[in-house]
């Protein structure tokens, strides 16, 4: 297996994890296991960061471009309308 998929993969299965942990944190009432849960978090995000930016120095990975100022005012023009539901 070529080392660029398997950082590829390495990271599609972080981020899995962190959406894992994003959909069972809010739901513990347990204090323990929520603080847990949290740390077990947090480590996962920095192996996703230590693996992005081995991922970049190696230009595996290109991040798309920085948006427009205009672009950012048109997101938050979208984000500030009140609701319709």
């Amino acid at each position: 297996m070529q080392e660029k998929t398997m950082v590829s993969d390495a990271l599609m299965g972080i981020n899995s994890e962190l959406k894992m942990f994003g959909d069972f944190i809010p739901q513990t009432e347990n204090v323990e296991l929520k603080q847990t849960l949290k740390q077990i978090r947090n480590q996962c995000e920095s192996s996703q960061e230590e693996i992005y930016q081995i991922a970049r120095s190696k230009q595996y990975y290109i991040p798309a471009e920085k948006a427009t100022q205009e672009d950012i005012a048109h997101v938050r023009s979208i984000f500030s309308q009140p609701s319709m539901m």
